[in-house]
């Protein structure tokens, strides 16, 4: 086994997931002030570190992506996030795209940029203790989308990323993420999400990438989010899992699901069947962020010093996901 592969496997193995922390400090600022918490350094730092430093990250968490700002700050007991990421028994990772931007000669689709720099960030990451990285590339479906420069754009910038990211001793976290938004069908995002994973390793095998030593971050194949067609989740882990059988390479360790607009319980209830219907060598788990952290947020948010109350939610929530991952979850569990 190569050490990459030894980082995959202990990030993503005996149930373990990965939590996603890596929410811009836009992004971040929106969520916070949805519970009507004001958006600070200090407050987006304690909010992640109650959920670093509960009891689900030992038992659950396999891996922790953080944002840029969360992996230089240092944590209330003096040690560096990564440091207290890592004593739970947790990989840190680390985001190093700089977002998505207007596609030029396609501007309704998004090409993911931050190339420009890149190996220098990384070495800085990799010496700060990040051991995996995230590159997100995301696609919208509509009559016309995404188009074959979409997906050959951010095809060619994730495996770019990829190589870089190996080179660096890191592994990378392969997104992507085709989009939940819009009235279409599942079978229509099961064609779109099969093309782009497809050009994706045709990319990533063109840059000599080792796959076995990444993790793909894909959507689940769903309806659209305004289609009247909704498909049940026995459906969503069939169609999911054939796709994946189709398109993902042998050597991949395992793939982390995105929620992609899931409520709590759909991401880990459909979780839960691919899991149980499983007909493939590759691990299947989760790297979830609203879907890991919406209940404990507002619990923290009715009181900021609440430290118990916090961790009990997101220990919870974390252990279905968990079970899902293993495909042992059922809603008696949930609801104990």
């Amino acid at each position: 086994m190569s050490e990459l592969n030894k980082i995959a496997l202990k990030i993503i193995s005996n149930g373990k997931g990965i939590l996603a922390a890596d929410e811009s400090n836009g992004t971040m600022t929106k969520r916070l002030e949805a519970v009507n918490v004001k958006s600070t350094p200090e407050n987006r730092l304690s909010f992640r570190e109650i959920l670093f430093s509960s009891d689900g990250m030992k038992d659950c968490i396999g891996g922790v992506i953080l944002y840029d700002e969360t992996i230089n700050q240092i944590s209330s007991s003096g040690e560096s996030i990564t440091n207290l990421i890592s004593s739970s028994g947790a990989v840190p990772g680390i985001k190093v795209d700089t977002g998505a931007k207007d596609l030029a000669n396609s501007t309704k689709e998004k090409v993911t940029e931050g190339l420009d720099g890149l190996r220098d960030r990384l070495k800085k990451y990799y010496d700060l203790g990040a051991r995996f990285t995230k590159w997100r590339g995301v696609y919208s479906i509509g009559e016309n989308y995404p188009s074959k420069l979409a997906i050959s754009s951010n095809a060619h910038a994730l495996a770019r990323y990829s190589a870089l990211v190996q080179e660096n001793g890191m592994v990378p976290i392969v997104e992507p993420e085709v989009l939940m938004n819009g009235n279409h069908s599942a079978e229509v995002c099961f064609n779109k999400t099969s093309e782009v994973i497809k050009k994706c390793f045709e990319e990533l095998i063109l840059h000599k990438v080792d796959l076995s030593g990444i993790i793909l971050k894909p959507n689940m194949i769903l309806s659209g989010n305004l289609s009247e067609n909704k498909i049940s989740s026995e459906e969503v882990s069939i169609k999911t899992l054939e796709c994946l059988k189709n398109c993902v390479p042998n050597e991949v360790p395992g793939i982390a699901f995105l929620s992609g607009g899931q409520s709590e319980i759909e991401a880990t209830e459909n979780l839960n069947l691919i899991n149980k219907n499983n007909n493939t060598n590759f691990i299947m788990t989760y790297s979830y962020g609203r879907a890991l952290q919406q209940s404990a947020l507002k619990v923290w948010s009715n009181d900021i010093k609440n430290v118990e109350a916090t961790q009990t939610t997101f220990n919870h929530r974390a252990k279905m996901c968990t079970l899902a991952a293993q495909g042992k979850w059922s809603s008696e569990l949930e609801n104990k």
